[in-house]
């Protein structure tokens, strides 16, 4: 069965709305691609068994979800944003079935309100962990914190985003979208981290450092 790569349906989402002036988005992205990221955290060390939040607002922890397992954990931005939609859902068709017979955990975690995690899982139908990290605390430890431009949180408020309101800790922070492939300590074995927002990592990408690491 041919899959549609994640890169191609954004692509694809671009082009239905056509052509339009360059905006806060467009040019926020640009200088993000040419951001050289540092402080990631390296792999072979640990990330904390930070606290986290169900879609119930319940707290669990990160080893808690992990069970003794694997885990890839997907960093994200919130509901609000159209590329984690495209990713998330693209994880749940092409990615959680094989991470499944691998017996590995899938992990979404975002630092917005558990109420936009039960938002995020029900409108994809995500049959995978979907999760808060209040104050972006697992994020912060991974070292892959950002917040958006000012020109970029100005076009968020016209459009009715206020990111304050959105995430937990009524901050702007955000993560900067990454997978993490975790042991079932939570030492990292693999990390891709994307400072540009519309770009994500592929199924495929991920498959295959499993593969390696399984080799």
């Amino acid at each position: 069965m041919s899959v549609t790569s994640i890169a191609e349906q954004v692509r694809a989402m671009r082009s239905e709305m056509g052509d339009q002036p360059p905006s806060a988005f467009d040019r926020e992205q640009r200088a993000l691609a040419e951001r050289t990221v540092t402080g990631v955290i390296a792999v072979g060390e640990r990330l904390p068994n930070a606290e986290l939040l169900n879609v119930h607002g319940e707290p669990t922890e990160l080893l808690g979800e992990l069970a003794g397992r694997r885990g890839v954990l997907a960093f994200y931005r919130g509901v609000w944003c159209p590329f984690c939609n495209i990713a998330l859902h693209a994880y749940q068709t092409e990615l959680l079935p094989a991470l499944s017979d691998r017996s590995v955990s899938l992990l979404a975690i975002s630092p917005q309100m558990p109420d936009g995690s039960m938002s995020m899982r029900e409108k994809h139908g995500l049959q995978f962990a979907v999760l808060s990290d209040p104050g972006n605390k697992l994020a912060e430890a991974a070292g892959i914190l950002t917040a958006p431009s000012e020109d970029a949180r100005a076009a968020q408020l016209e459009l009715g985003l206020d990111l304050t309101q959105v995430n937990a800790d009524g901050t702007v922070v955000l993560p900067m979208p990454t997978i993490a492939i975790l042991d079932p300590d939570a030492t990292v074995r693999w990390i891709d981290v994307h400072p540009d927002y519309s770009t994500r990592t592929e199924t495929a990408e991920i498959l295959a450092a499993l593969d390696a690491l399984e080799a």
